[in-house]
């Protein structure tokens, strides 16, 4: 199985022309012609995720968030960035992105959260069709029975494993309908109140967003690696459906920047 071919299926899976107009997903770095050793499956590419790829004896890293989101002016060393592309060259590692595509695409990111919380019904919401696909940047379904606010802010720590979240005040009728949107949502409150949701979850939200919606929908922001942390789990299942024999593994590495203290 050749690397293009497990870049063919993840793509097919979550077409690029899904990605926003800022975005930079898809092939990374690397020659897909070889044959591929194993895949490791992460969120973010750091020095360290390409150290485990190469104890793993994979030559293939898909991450969610791109290593290169801008062009690179030089490649001497001089940041992560840099130091990662070295790395990932000197050991012939291929780097592949699904970030706002898989973000955008049925049953991706946050269909993934959804499934965390056993959501039921559903939806896209903020939708969007982009050459003949359905797509949308959030997605709105049913908790199986409904729960009083600080039940279901407690649901959703434990589901992601967070110590905290960072909510507005809870609100005082019960919450069944959730609006999900993994990673920075905030452009999405409104769309989650206009499809009469009770709650939304994301994953950071800028200050002032927490203004003005009290009693009108419970926010719910658990951190950005935290929302998608499961993401490399799609990755898996696709590459795993599609592309079967090629070994598989799911980053050990945590590479959230952000230190809880």
């Amino acid at each position: 199985m050749k690397i293009k071919q497990v870049l063919s299926a993840l793509e097919r899976f979550a077409p690029l022309p899904l990605q926003e107009s800022w975005d930079n997903a898809g092939l990374q770095l690397g020659l897909t012609e070889v044959e591929v050793s194993g895949a490791l499956l992460c969120l973010d590419v750091n020095e360290q995720i390409v150290d485990e790829a190469v104890a793993k004896g994979c030559n293939l890293i898909v991450s969610h968030h791109p290593l290169l989101f801008r062009g690179l002016k030089q490649i001497s060393g001089a940041d992560y960035v840099q130091r990662s592309v070295i790395k990932a060259i000197k050991h012939d590692i291929v780097i592949v992105s699904m970030h706002t595509n898989m973000d955008n695409a049925l049953d991706g990111v946050n269909w993934k959260i959804a499934e965390r919380l056993g959501l039921t019904d559903c939806k896209f919401f903020a939708q969007k069709t982009v050459d003949g696909i359905e797509a949308g940047s959030g997605v709105v379904g049913n908790l199986p029975l409904q729960m009083d606010a600080r039940a279901f802010i407690e649901l959703v720590k434990k589901q992601f494993g967070v110590q905290c979240a960072q909510c507005n005040a809870l609100l005082q009728r019960p919450i069944s309908k959730v609006a999900i949107c993994g990673g920075a949502g905030d452009f999405l409150l409104s769309d989650a109140i206009g499809e009469g949701a009770d709650a939304f979850i994301t994953g950071e939200m800028h200050y002032h967003q927490y203004f003005g919606f009290e009693q009108q929908i419970q926010i719910c922001v658990i951190g950005h690696y935290q929302s998608e942390q499961y993401t490399a789990e799609i990755f898996r299942d696709i590459i795993q459906k599609d592309c079967p024999g090629v070994k598989t593994f799911i980053a050990e590495t945590n590479t959230n920047p952000i230190v809880y203290i």
